[in-house]
């Protein structure tokens, strides 16, 4: 008897050790693996955190490059990356396209900041009417009547023309913004690479419109509301379904946020929510449902840890962050629906 115990205790510290060996295999497998996406720029300085402490911290080695919401979903149907970043949802025919499935997970909501360039004027307001007639290419001067009569502006608008300025690039930005004008009535075609009437100046990229609005006198257009906080831009005042005229910041754009319910497939779009900042929009990580075994498990590792650690930087960069309960779904969808293929 005594033996036996002797014996049996053995094999299970034997057994155990097999164990641990063969776990300790898969992780340093998985850690190994290296994951490449591109997209979205919205959401570049959160994802470069992201994937900078979840390296450090030795969990999986991630790089992110930002190309825009609709090279990244290029990149994506060519199966060139292992992922992608957009604040723009894939159309259905895109998505036919994708032979291995496609789950989109949210991992952070944002604002999309309306700045300007009137030396000496600051604090402008625009209400729907405004916003449409200016990006319609309706309202050329800044002292329009639909301008100068909101909320006592008269005295300080000059007869300056005024000088659009949009994204060169397909854009999520610009799927938010575009998004938002069409939610309010806007005659405008397209989200993430609109028809804009009239003849605008264009950008590649945050700093391509930037740096427009920035060198022309009367200029007007949008960027990510972080990023024109960052850079020190005149950012305008835009009327909500409330009523209220709101700048765009984290409070506010959470406020837009609150209550929002996200559908079974996670892909949320509000254009002009019932209050807070009304320009706001999601962003998404675009995984496959199927991988080789190792990146499989390392796509599972790295949403997991998006979903849950990665959350608490969020409001760290001015992000909003995912409900805690849609997180808990987003992580068990990906669990269940990420598959290892031959």
């Amino acid at each position: 008897m005594v033996f036996f115990t002797k014996g049996w205790r053995r094999a299970f510290i034997v057994t155990l050790a097999v164990a641990a060996f063969s776990l300790s295999l898969v992780t340093s497998a998985v850690a190994a693996i290296t994951l490449n996406g591109s997209g979205a720029t919205f959401p570049k300085p959160l994802y470069d955190r992201y994937f900078s402490q979840m390296r450090s911290a030795n969990q999986i080695t991630v790089n992110y490059e930002a190309t825009g919401s609709g090279a990244g979903i290029k990149a994506l149907v060519a199966g060139t990356v292992d992922f992608a970043g957009s604040d723009a949802l894939m159309t259905p025919a895109q998505i036919a396209q994708v032979k291995r499935g496609v789950i989109a997970v949210p991992t952070a909501g944002g604002a999309v900041a309306v700045i300007y360039n009137l030396p000496g004027v600051n604090n402008v307001r625009l209400n729907s009417d405004a916003m449409k007639g200016i990006f319609e290419g309706k309202i050329t001067r800044w002292n329009d009547a639909k301008i100068a009569g909101i909320a006592g502006q008269a005295k300080n608008l000059p007869n300056t023309a005024i000088r659009v300025a949009v994204r060169a690039d397909s854009s999520g930005t610009t799927f938010i913004f575009a998004n938002h004008l069409q939610a309010i009535g806007s005659s405008i075609k397209g989200v993430a690479q609109p028809s804009w009437p009239g003849s605008p100046v264009s950008g590649q990229g945050n700093a391509g419109v930037a740096a427009l609005v920035r060198q022309t006198a009367g200029a007007i257009g949008y960027v990510q509301d972080t990023y024109a906080r960052q850079n020190k831009l005149q950012t305008a005042f835009i009327q909500n379904k409330a009523g209220r005229f709101v700048d765009a910041n984290l409070a506010e754009a959470e406020k837009a946020f609150a209550g929002e319910t996200f559908p079974a497939d996670f892909r949320l779009v509000e254009g002009n929510p019932n209050d807070g900042y009304p320009i706001v929009g999601l962003t998404w990580l675009l995984i496959y449902k199927q991988y080789p075994a190792a990146k499989a498990e390392a796509i599972k590792k790295m949403v997991n840890w998006v979903m849950t650690t990665g959350q608490g930087i969020n409001k760290q960069l001015e992000f909003t962050s995912i409900p805690s309960a849609t997180a808990q779904r987003v992580i068990q969808t990906v669990n269940q629906n990420v598959v290892a293929r031959g």
